[in-house]
């Protein structure tokens, strides 16, 4: 009989012995699977025939004889372990009083049990006693509770409870290994934090402020740009200042050094392109606003901003895939009837802004009507109804529809 299994439970699924390991990595009968995991987690109490039916088959009226079939899956479940050690499942899954339980009298190092119990006392703890326990416990959380069951009922609260008490260890972690100025080990927290948590937006913060403290400005700025794609794709927003502030920041240390005027001209000549009017990002739309607001406090000159939003037939959210054609036809659309000096932005996942140098209210509005039915003449199938808004930068606004 082996001495004692490691069973891993965080981030995948696995039981080891010195004579052998299994995982669900390599068995695909999911049920088998399902067993394991629902025995081991239950390791102290009894469990039904009737409960493990019903979590097995749920109301599945087509199975004839349900106490054959379980005693299938457990005779399967039994093979798997008996590749730990023999004649190991039948030491380790045992009957009692007509139930099944996991035999507790071999010993067994759960990964979920030993992340509990540190995560519990790490939390109690002073700063001083607490660090260690951190780095123990966030050490074992290689990932969510059972990730190829994370659709099952019963996982899901337990997988939200684990991850809710990593949450909270790694953010007590955090500012005791920057005060120890341990910046490469708080970046490797954030990284591993930011696969299960990819929209955390205070975990990109303190990983660039980290990348920026290791003197790595170039991977602050890939990784704001993977960051900015990721939150307007999925979610259509755009990062919050703080993140943005850091961006430049990095952009700066990566353009720190001097170049000659010649070069310098060389870098800022446009390169040859489509023509049309100017498509960027947002944050550097923001800048030429604020540039071009400036300006024309001293000149006088009329400047306009047009905002196009994209909805369906009743003014709610177009369906991605509907939204992301619409989108990508309607700047293309904008970019080849505008002028060279205009500026176009994606502002949402479903608007873009314009600026119209030199053009007037009236004039702005009319170049609205136009785009709009341009793009209707040119995509007369789409799903997507257009409006759009038309304010000076100072203080005029309209609002049109065209159907």
């Amino acid at each position: 009989m082996a001495e004692s299994i490691r069973i891993q439970m965080l981030g995948g699924f696995s039981l080891e012995t010195e004579e052998g390991s299994i995982s669900d990595d390599k068995n695909r009968s999911r049920k088998v699977w399902q067993l394991l995991a629902y025995m081991i987690h239950h390791r102290g109490k009894t469990v039904s025939p009737a409960e493990l039916h019903e979590l097995l088959w749920g109301d599945d009226s087509d199975n004839d004889d349900p106490q054959s079939a379980l005693r299938a899956v457990f005779y399967r479940a039994r093979g798997e372990l008996n590749k730990l050690g023999e004649k190991l499942g039948h030491d380790l899954i045992i009957r009692k009083d007509g139930a099944y339980a996991w035999n507790t009298e071999i010993p067994a190092e759960v990964d979920t049990e030993q992340f509990r119990q540190l995560a519990k006392e790490a939390l109690a703890a002073k700063e001083a006693a607490a660090l260690p326990l951190l780095r123990q416990a966030l050490g074992l959380y290689k990932g969510d509770f059972l990730p190829k069951l994370s659709a099952e009922a019963w996982v899901i609260p337990v997988a939200v409870s684990y991850h809710d008490l990593y949450i909270e260890c790694l953010q007590k972690a955090l500012p005791l290994l920057e005060a120890e100025k341990a910046y490469e080990e708080r970046a490797a927290l954030c990284r591993a934090a930011l696969k299960t948590e990819p929209y955390n937006e205070a975990l990109y913060a303190a990983l660039m402020r980290d990348l920026l403290q290791q003197g790595r400005p170039a991977e602050v700025v890939a990784l704001y740009e993977e960051m900015s794609k990721r939150f307007f794709d999925d979610l259509g927003i755009l990062p919050e200042e703080e993140v943005r502030k850091l961006y430049y920041e990095a952009i700066n240390f990566v353009s720190d050094k001097r170049i000659p005027m010649e070069d310098l001209q060389q870098q800022l000549k446009e390169q040859e392109g489509p023509g049309g009017a100017m498509v960027c990002d947002f944050d550097f739309f923001r800048s030429i606003y604020h540039s071009t607001a400036r300006l024309i406090e001293r000149s006088g000159a009329a400047v306009h901003i047009a905002l196009l939003s994209a909805a369906d037939e009743r003014g709610g959210a177009l369906p991605k895939r509907s939204q992301d054609r619409v989108m990508e036809n309607l700047q293309e659309l904008l970019r080849r009837s505008l002028r060279r000096g205009d500026v176009i932005s994606r502002c949402s996942a479903s608007q873009y802004v314009v600026m119209l140098p030199m053009a007037n209210y009236e004039n702005s509005c009319m170049v609205c009507d136009r785009l709009l039915k341009a793009f209707y003449r040119q995509y007369p199938h789409t799903p997507a109804k257009l409006t759009y808004l038309v304010q000076s930068l100072e203080v005029s606004e309209a609002s049109h529809t065209i159907d």
